[in-house]
Order: C-alpha cells, then sequence, then structure tokens
C-alpha cells in the first residue's frame, strides 16, 4: 500500500520518519505501549481500532485519524482503522483541513452547513471519512478498540470511555491558540507534523 500513496503525502512521511530523533523519550515510551497493543492485535488477527479522542473531535482527534490511516498504509498494516470522536460535537475545523490540503491531501466535502463530512484521499483507494462526533457515534466502533486521548481537557474530563480495551495518553498543545494571528498557518502544520512523526514512529514499531 505504500506504494498508492500520493507522491506527495509519501515524500512527507519520509521526512517526518527521519526526524524519529526529535521525539522526546518520554513520549516514546507511551508511543511503545501503543504499538505493543497493535501488535498484540495483529498477532492474534484481530481487528486494530484506534479512536483519537479530543473533546470537540475539530482538531487534534483528526489529524490522529488521517495519520493513523495514512501510517497504517505506509506500513502495510491493512487491519488498522483509525477513528475520531469528542466529549461533543462541532465541526471539523476549517483550519485543520487547510492545514492537510497543504500538505497534499485530496479533500472533498458535502455542503452540510454546520458539520460538513470531508473525505480525505492521500492515495490510490485510500481514503478516510472526517466529521466531528461524539467518541460513541454509532460510525465509531462500539468495543473492541483502544481510546487515544490528544488533548488534557478531554483525558481530564472523561476519565472512563466505556468499552475501550485500552486508553492511551499523547496529549497535543491546541493549535486553536494561534486562530486568527499571523502564526495560525503554521501552528496547525507545526501540529500536524509532530501529530504524523509521532503515529508513523508508533507504527515503525509494529
Amino acid at each position: 500500500m505504500k506504494q498508492s500513496l500520493l507522491p506527495k503525502i509519501l515524500n512527507y512521511c519520509e521526512d517526518r520518519i527521519s526526524e524519529f530523533d526529535l521525539i522526546p523519550a518520554e513520549r516514546k515510551i507511551i508511543l511503545q505501549r501503543i504499538a505493543d497493543y497493535i501488535r498484540s492485535k495483529r498477532e492474534n488477527n484481530q481487528a486494530i481500532q484506534l479512536v483519537y479522542i479530543c473533546t470537540h473531535n475539530a482538531r487534534r482527534s483528526h489529524f490522529g485519524q488521517v495519520w493513523g490511516a495514512v501510517a497504517a498504509a505506509y506500513f502495510e498494516l491493512s487491519t488498522a482503522i483509525t477513528y475520531s470522536g469528542g466529549t461533543e460535537a462541532t465541526q471539523m475545523h476549517p483550519n485543520a483541513v487547510s492545514s492537510l490540503k497543504r500538505t497534499g491531501f485530496d479533500i472533498s466535502k458535502n455542503e452540510h452547513p454546520s458539520n460538513p463530512l470531508y473525505e480525505v484521499n492521500f492515495g490510490t483507494g485510500l481514503s478516510t471519512a472526517c466529521f466531528s462526533k461524539v467518541y460513541d457515534d454509532e460510525s465509531n466502533p462500539q468495543n473492541n478498540f483502544a481510546a487515544i486521548m490528544v488533548c488534557s481537557d478531554a483525558d481530564e474530563n472523561c476519565p472512563f470511555i466505556p468499552n475501550a480495551e485500552m486508553r492511551f495518553s499523547t496529549t497535543y498543545d491546541d493549535p486553536k491558540a494561534f486562530d486568527n494571528t499571523p502564526k495560525q498557518d503554521a501552528a496547525y502544520d507545526e501540529r500536524s507534523a509532530q501529530i504524523a512523526r509521532e503515529i508513523l514512529y508508533m507504527f515503525s514499531l509494529v
């Protein structure tokens, strides 16, 4: 599946892989635990279901879903499927969509006024559907999944995720802090790159 990635996405992945040394040692410990979970599921011929969770399911959790799907394709783990959700539903933020477009994703959307559905394409026959939803939405797995918390608010305010087999905390700073400032685009691109780097590292351990 690696060869099926869009060329710009493939090059982006390889750039992030070259930056693994930038990941702090304490982060690598957490990422190793998630990799161990993934490996265990694969060795037992079970579906690998990862749900990235943040408060509004608007920015970081969608970055997690998208880069998880890309990493699974890059490392040819076809049984790995990534999802996202929030403690409340809003919409996938346009700034996050714009950042992914700058990276090279081919993105289309429906015209729902308040909560559009985005089809994020990253290669031949490779895509993931993004829209804001609560973590237990019917479109997400209801059991046999790992919950990956990507923001501190959701991690603190949602201490229990029903039916999750495992729960991991990989919190990231919110690029929302830079909305409507000159640093907005750079902040979103930096956060997307950090999440991509760490998820690619995680999958490389499997």
